[in-house]
């Protein structure tokens, strides 16, 4: 089963009109690529990158290169739910051999990070942003310590809770759910709750005329 932690990022207003920025950049480059999965039918994330990597860095030479791949990885993912899962009502044995419908990523869509693009040492949250890097404060209880050292770090992002709160979410395979804040005097609550399959509301699901 897969846990997150979640981390509230404190963010001044120049922070957050960095973060949105970033964030509306990353759509875009889904966007671009989704097209492509709907037409090809192929979203592996290896031929993918093969593929339509350096088309995107020429088209989009401001996200850099490591974010790029971060965005054909959540193109790649959102396809595997939408067209793969059993659940979704858009599954392949439910189309069959006809058109796929389009994804289209909203501007809320999370944005990919990994340990090119993110890192924590030494109590300092480091992320990047189309201006260079970000720099956060950060103090995690031992507990939550204690959870990064016994699980597997899957996939870090970046969401914004419906309170415009910016928070970055570590998924990890096995352990507790735990939602971190960053403020010092903020409590830590933890509960059991799995990572949900469902077809996120960032996500756009287009059927064909």
């Amino acid at each position: 089963m897969n846990s997150m932690i979640r981390v509230s990022l404190e963010t001044t207003p120049q922070q957050a009109a960095r973060l949105s920025a970033l964030r509306t950049l990353f759509a875009q480059v889904c966007n671009e690529l989704a097209p492509h999965v709907q037409r090809t039918r192929v979203w592996n994330r290896v031929a993918l990158h093969h593929a339509h990597y350096r088309q995107l860095r020429e088209k989009f030479p401001a996200l850099g290169s490591q974010m790029v791949c971060n965005a054909i990885y959540a193109v790649s993912k959102m396809a595997r739910l939408v067209y793969q899962s059993p659940a979704s009502p858009y599954n392949l044995n439910r189309i069959g051999r006809g058109r796929l419908p389009l994804l289209r990523f909203s501007e809320s869509c999370p944005v990919y990070f990994d340990s090119h693009t993110l890192s924590i040492r030494q109590g300092r949250l480091s992320l990047y942003t189309l201006d260079g890097r970000m720099h956060f404060h950060l103090t995690l209880a031992p507990s939550v310590l204690e959870t990064f050292s016994r699980a597997r770090l899957r996939e870090i992002f970046l969401s914004q809770r419906p309170g415009g709160v910016f928070e970055l979410v570590f998924v990890l395979l096995g352990g507790a759910t735990m939602q971190v804040f960053v403020e010092p005097a903020a409590p830590v609550r933890a509960s059991t709750a799995p990572v949900a399959a469902a077809i996120p509301d960032y996500l756009i699901v287009e059927e064909p005329a």
